[in-house]
């Protein structure tokens, strides 16, 4: 019995007394990038200021920031749903894994990010990532919309339903599916674009209800998988076409 105690014990501090507590690499973070700062002209530059939503373009200035890769996963959301007691997002019998996930609120996105000490991304931040450090770029990683299909899940390449992230190319940051696969919820922003030189207004989260999403779907093709284009949602929706990812150190921008 007493050769029995001491192996054991031995066993406990080889492992760290991974019998009682699991280790933080078994935590399935996500992975992060990180974005160079710098300026750029911000909303649609692509079609002449069609897009009323989109327009005016106006000059933004950005600080360094993280970035989520790749949009989040059901794997990565069911363990924070299951450490804060959340009911987890329900799925169809494709599975959950690694696969985008969706049926997630706004309100629900925020507090992921949250429980890490991040942010949902500004659009300011997801429109500069997404165009690969604010070149002039419609559809994140492609300009040209014949090649669309090879970046982003889209309703002319894709079942509808969420695929698992990173299954097209990246950007040229290494970022995946910001065009395609699901919208991105965001965070901060504004309803309506400033005119240059102004100082934008920003809308008060705790007043309005609306959000904005980003990116397009699988559900889309198009101008809606553009770089610049927004769709307005009620924080409390949990669609099956809407994601998320986060960002870090987030600061006012100029």
């Amino acid at each position: 019995m007493k050769q029995f105690y001491l192996l054991f014990m031995t066993v406990l501090l080889l492992t760290g007394c991974s019998l009682f507590k699991s280790s933080s690499d078994d935590i399935p973070k996500p992975q992060m990038v990180t974005i160079p700062g710098g300026t750029f002209t911000m909303g649609d530059i692509y079609e002449g200021e069609k897009n009323t939503d989109a327009i005016p373009t106006h000059e933004v200035t950005l600080p360094n920031f993280r970035i989520g890769k790749y949009e989040v996963t059901y794997r990565q959301y069911d363990h924070f749903a299951e450490q804060t007691g959340r009911r987890l997002p329900s799925s169809d019998s494709l599975g959950r894994g690694d696969r985008a996930v969706v049926n997630v609120s706004w309100i629900n996105a925020r507090a992921f990010c949250e429980y890490y000490g991040w942010q949902l991304p500004t659009e300011q931040q997801w429109e500069y990532a997404a165009r690969s450090g604010g070149q002039k770029m419609q559809f994140a990683g492609t300009n040209n919309v014949d090649s669309l299909d090879l970046y982003a899940r889209t309703t002319n390449s894709s079942a509808p339903y969420s695929y698992k992230v990173g299954s097209r190319k990246p950007n040229q940051l290494g970022l995946y599916d910001m065009s395609g696969n699901v919208f991105e919820w965001i965070g901060r922003y504004y309803q309506f674009y400033p005119e240059n030189n102004t100082k934008p207004e920003w809308d008060n989260l705790q007043e309005r209800s609306i959000r904005i999403v980003r990116g397009g779907s699988f559900g889309y093709g198009g101008e809606i998988l553009s770089t610049y284009w927004r769709v307005g949602m009620f924080k409390e929706v949990e669609s099956g076409d809407v994601d998320f990812r986060c960002v870090d150190s987030i600061t006012k921008n100029k």
